[in-house]
């Protein structure tokens, strides 16, 4: 490959170019965030759409410290040793969302392979000092596969979230090369596993899509995860944050993320959002929303197999 190939993929098309919003609500933002040590997915991981959700009075709140104990290709969040969880962090996430006047909150974290139980109790703790502080709030978490232990994923499930989101990020083909530390058929049965809870949760997942990936295994992979019970599905363009991480693969065009959308719905979906900068939390509220009416009810009329 020439170095006028790479330059040319390497370069953004024009519906990955944004105007970046600012004002004074974006620093409003950034200001209690920074007055109350706590850590924001959209900052860490660099997302392309932090300036508009600041600007919007919204975040996602990224808890138990900004290093991670996996270390994906993809990700822009640090790897490295990890601090001992702070007991205030979930008060403190709590009185920055009352003050941001949120009434839906996402919730996510690093990856603490370091913990017994992957984090869970401190997710619990969070979602419930925010439904403490804020009278009729919904609380969207989305957590890591906890390394499969089902009893850490009931300690967040009886923390009664309102959207459990766990995210399979690719397809089974480039696991290895993208989440080495991950398996695709532990986060397949996770989502198992919320879908056919008693409590009815919805369970949400997402792609990034231009990693290498194939239309066929797109499809596919978007096939598993609806046979689990999911509900909710986002799918969106995967961006380089450093040179030091995988290069993107393919731009894809608006288009395509319409069909695969589409394609999403048809297979029978609750919720998809599609498109180029959508990521999991973008615009978490409004999918929520969308679906509020029968969200309380346990997902799909054929719920497949219980898990081993």
């Amino acid at each position: 490959m020439t170095s006028t190939t790479t330059e040319k993929r390497s370069r953004k098309p024009r519906w990955l170019r944004r105007k970046l919003p600012s004002g004074p609500e974006y620093e409003r933002v950034r200001g209690l965030i920074r007055q109350g040590r706590l850590h924001t997915v959209c900052q860490e991981a660099a997302c392309p759409n932090q300036f508009e959700c600041f600007s919007s009075r919204t975040a996602t709140f990224l808890i138990m410290g900004d290093r991670c104990t996996r270390n994906c290709r993809f990700c822009n969040v640090d790897f490295g040793p990890q601090a001992p969880l702070d007991p205030e962090e979930p008060e403190r996430v709590a009185a920055a969302a009352a003050a941001l006047g949120l009434r839906y909150v996402v919730v996510t974290s690093v990856t603490r392979d370091d913990l017994p139980d992957g984090g869970a109790a401190h997710f619990a703790a969070t979602i419930a000092a925010l439904h403490q502080a804020i009278a009729g709030v919904k609380v969207e978490v989305l957590i890591p596969d906890l390394q499969g232990d089902a009893q850490a994923l009931e300690t967040v499930i009886a923390a009664k979230p309102q959207v459990l989101n766990h995210n399979v990020e690719t397809v089974p083909r480039l696991y290895a090369s993208v989440r080495p530390q991950a398996s695709y058929q532990r986060s397949l049965t996770l989502l198992t596993r919320v879908a056919r809870h008693p409590a009815g949760i919805p369970a949400k997942s997402g792609l990034m899509l231009g990693l290498g990936e194939t239309r066929d295994e797109i499809e596919a992979t978007i096939a598993d995860i609806h046979a689990t019970g999911c509900r909710i599905l986002t799918l969106g363009q995967y961006l380089q944050p450093t040179k030091a991480h995988l290069p993107v693969a393919r731009y894809v065009p608006p288009e395509t993320f319409a069909e695969l959308g589409a394609h999403a719905e048809a297979l029978g979906f609750d919720q998809v959002a599609s498109g180029p900068f959508v990521r999991s939390s973008y615009h978490a509220r409004e999918v929520f929303e969308q679906m509020a009416p029968d969200a309380n009810r346990t997902a799909g009329c054929h719920p497949p197999p219980a898990p081993d």
